[in-house]
């Protein structure tokens, strides 16, 4: 169970690689209607430009408003285009992080990841669509590799599995682990991750391996639902996700909160990469993301005294 990224408050600072927030009025952008062909859908311009200012007027690891609310106005608007997967994944990334880094209330953030998982299904539809107009077979009776064969010239194929299992992970933490793993929830963040793994497992620096590892790491073990769920898995794919970037926050967060319930040994080195993670300078561009992985380290080496 995203960036720096992330799959439940677990889960949660789970996969992200997103950031900050600031105010300013959504300027319209220059073409009003999403519908009309061109090149380039100026509202997701529009959208790209608000989102790269989400960190202006942050109070400590809490984002301001107004710029990744005009970020999702902007990528809603360009999903109005029938076929926009770009818009799509960008919308759910933004969703994503105005629910988890911005002062919202329990009852606002679920319905905002709730949005953001339905918009993650509309998304891998449409990848689906076009790998069937091309004479590909459904994604439901194919393997994760031969979906990654088939989506493999597809520059949306990755951000949208990467932020669709982020999204699922997020709305499962703010739905209930246990109901949403009835619900399936654990399954498609599996399948997802998986997904994107043979897609691209550099993306995200390492995104698919983080999402993957946090999910055996985090998800609740339940009869004929997670009966695979395996700490051995979590270890291992979170230990690649390091390989593949070492410098990520939540890829040495998310290795050290596994290794915390293990051995002498495994505890050691849980406090070491939690301690190492508070002294570090967080990233400019992830700035928002990476203070709030720092805080989680710092209450977990508290509560690991």
């Amino acid at each position: 169970m995203p960036s720096r990224a992330p799959i439940l408050p677990s889960l949660a600072v789970l996969l992200l690689a997103a950031a900050g927030g600031a105010q300013q009025q959504s300027v319209g952008p220059p073409n009003p209607h999403p519908l009309e062909p061109q090149k380039g859908n100026p509202y997701i311009r529009d959208g790209d430009s608000h989102y790269a200012r989400r960190q202006e007027k942050r109070v400590g690891a809490a984002a301001d408003k107004a710029e990744i609310a005009a970020a999702v106005r902007s990528y809603d608007t360009a999903a109005e285009a029938p076929d926009s997967v770009e818009a799509r994944w960008k919308l759910i990334r933004a969703l994503v992080f105005q629910a988890l880094y911005t002062d919202i209330d329990a009852q606002g953030r679920q319905a905002v990841l709730e949005k953001a998982r339905r918009v993650s299904e509309d998304a891998v539809g449409l990848l689906e669509g076009r790998v069937k107009r091309a004479g590909g077979k459904e994604f439901a009776s194919s393997t994760p590799a031969e979906i990654a064969e088939a989506l493999r010239k597809d520059s949306d194929g990755p951000p949208t599995y990467y932020w669709a299992a982020v999204a699922w992970g997020q709305w499962a933490l703010a739905r209930g682990k246990e109901e949403a793993t009835k619900l399936g929830a654990a399954e498609k963040i599996r399948s997802y991750a998986s997904i994107l793994i043979a897609l691209d497992p550099r993306f995200e620096e390492g995104g698919g391996f983080r999402v993957l590892g946090r999910l055996h790491d985090r998800a609740p073990r339940m009869v004929s639902q997670t009966d695979w769920i395996s700490r051995d898995e979590s270890l291992s794919n979170l230990r690649l996700a390091i390989q593949t970037e070492a410098g990520n926050f939540a890829n040495r967060l998310f290795l050290a909160e596994a290794l915390a319930s293990g051995s002498a040994a495994e505890r050691s080195e849980a406090v070491r990469l939690a301690q190492q993670l508070v002294a570090d300078a967080p990233s400019p561009s992830r700035l928002v993301e990476d203070l709030r992985l720092q805080e989680e380290a710092a209450k977990d080496l508290r509560s690991w005294k």
